[in-house]
């Protein structure tokens, strides 16, 4: 601590006291350690040099005319450029509701008056250190955002560029189901038609990806209008009959028609991703799944329940969260498939409204969501 460091590590010092005498007995002392030491015998010549040159770190007296330390603190703080320079207080000021008001300030230390230089030193190479460390953190994340940000561009082109290739499958799919009377016995029409799935499931998996992203980032705009979520329900249901495989699905449409403002494909897909995870997990010949529509006041309740094996109370938020699914499977407990459930979340929370999951491990699931009627606010519209 006694050594000079290297003149290309020199850090900057501001030093801010009225008393000339004061500012260069603590000169000379920081400049025999190595340092580089501006000084300013106002407040007002402290914050103009900051501003022209921020410094790595102040020492700052409290008791000056015109404006005092605290006063400087809190301009500093309000800078952007500035806030984040360590500000050590140095004053002859020893009540405790001073050092309380500096703090309140934006201080990081408080060194009271008469000092031994030893304690200024220690107290100054412990701030900037604590600096370089902040500044080293700061520049990895950013490092890392920008590498995440890349990979996430990388993975979306992929995902996107493979949207084409599954359709076309699709397509050539659905070609040979139509004459599959003609050229396909009984058996290959049932691989056909289990290929189709896997394809649909991959094509749905590759949009659910896609707008995640846009839903995380903001920007999927939302094609409004008044939708029959009655309709929209039964719609879902029509869609899963060829899946069910024995299991059972009821769904008691409403009388009349029950509209909320929202984007109608966003809406179905929300409808399709529960209605598939409920049965991907319902004991097969002997699931029972069940759809239930509620208005209530200015929002619309959609509820989808089944007899599988439940989710623990543990995991309940964990299974919307994108990164929260694969800690849930590596405890070999798989209550999701992709990124299903968060692109529902994002879904329901980008029309101002919210989901979530009920019910016991071991005795079934009831995953719902609730639409506001009139739409999303005006961040969501």
């Amino acid at each position: 601590m006694n050594k000079p460091r290297p003149v290309k590590t020199q850090p900057n010092v501001l030093m801010v006291d009225d008393t000339p005498a004061n500012l260069e007995l603590l000169s000379v002392m920081l400049k025999g350690r190595g340092y580089k030491v501006r000084a300013a015998v106002s407040g007002r010549l402290a914050l103009q040099a900051a501003r022209n040159e921020p410094p790595d770190l102040i020492l700052l007296d409290i008791s000056m005319p015109e404006m005092d330390g605290y006063e400087v603190c809190a301009q500093l703080k309000a800078e952007e450029r500035l806030k984040d320079i360590p500000v050590i207080f140095l004053s002859a000021l020893t009540e405790t509701m001073d050092k309380v008001k500096a703090f309140g300030a934006g201080g990081v230390d408080y060194i009271s008056k008469p000092f031994q230089f030893e304690e200024v030193e220690a107290r100054v190479e412990a701030h900037l250190e604590l600096r370089r460390q902040k500044v080293l953190l700061q520049e990895n994340y950013d490092r890392l955002r920008e590498l995440e940000k890349n990979r996430d561009s990388l993975v979306s082109m992929i995902i996107h560029d493979l949207r084409t290739p599954l359709t076309i499958i699709a397509g050539y799919n659905a070609l040979i189901t139509e004459d599959r009377k003609n050229i396909l016995s009984s058996e290959s029409a049932g691989y056909i038609s289990e290929n189709m799935k896997a394809v649909r499931e991959m094509i749905q998996l590759v949009s659910d990806v896609l707008d995640t992203s846009k839903l995380e980032e903001g920007q999927m705009t939302l094609n409004l209008s008044n939708c029959d979520l009655g309709g929209l329900l039964q719609e879902g249901v029509s869609g899963m009959e060829s899946l069910l495989k024995g299991s059972k699905l009821r769904f008691t449409p409403p009388a009349d028609p029950v509209f909320v403002r929202a984007d109608r494909e966003l809406v179905f897909r929300v409808i399709q991703n529960l209605l598939g995870n409920a049965l991907k997990y319902t004991p097969e010949g002997s699931g029972l799944i069940r759809l239930t529509l509620q208005p209530a006041g200015g929002r619309v309740r959609v509820s989808v329940s089944d007899n599988g094996p439940g989710i623990a109370p543990e995991h309940r938020q964990k299974i919307f969260e994108k990164f929260g699914q694969v800690g849930i499977r590596t405890d070999h407990k798989r209550y999701s498939t992709g990124l299903g459930l968060t692109f529902c979340k994002l879904a329901v929370e980008a029309h101002g409204g919210s989901i979530g999951v009920d019910g016991k491990a071991g005795a079934g699931s009831s995953f719902w969501f609730e639409l506001p009627v009139s739409g999303p606010g005006p961040r969501g519209a």
